[in-house]
């Protein structure tokens, strides 16, 4: 998706939750962290991968909360998780403003939920078999 937007001319910033949150955490002063939340407010499509593998604190949701709310109707936004919106609970515990994080993300979203075996996990077994073919062929002790 990111690459065909890209194709088609628009800006694209591609990122992993735990880094575009660690990032903007560790902004220590409001000018610096306006300035970055404007960098990650302008790209016309911004893809933010593996939300809810790790666990965030209220700060962190705050942030993404701040984040989608200053792209809320204005730019398009990617987000990937391994979580139900019912589990984001868990990823940011305690967090008062997951319910209207949850809202802003679903507003006008297409949600694609994506049912089957991880490619990493595909990968690895047929590298496995591989190797054993490699093995037979060669005479070697299995």
């Amino acid at each position: 998706m990111a690459y065909q937007a890209v194709l088609n001319g628009h800006t694209v910033l591609f990122t992993t939750a735990a880094q575009m949150l660690g990032d903007l955490a560790a902004l220590d002063s409001d000018s610096l962290l306006r300035r970055r939340l404007r960098q990650y407010a302008a790209p016309d499509l911004l893809c933010v991968d593996e939300v809810g593998y790790l666990s965030y604190s209220n700060r962190h949701a705050d942030l993404l909360f701040e984040l989608i709310n200053r792209r809320h109707e204005k730019k398009s936004t990617v987000i990937t998780t391994n979580k139900s919106f019912a589990e984001w609970s868990e990823v940011f515990p305690n967090a008062a403003c997951v319910v209207a994080l949850i809202d802003r993300l679903v507003h006008h979203a297409e949600i694609v939920p994506i049912q089957g075996s991880s490619y990493r996990h595909k990968e690895a077994q047929e590298r496995a078999t591989n190797k054993q073919i490699r093995k037979k062929k060669s005479g070697a002790p299995s």
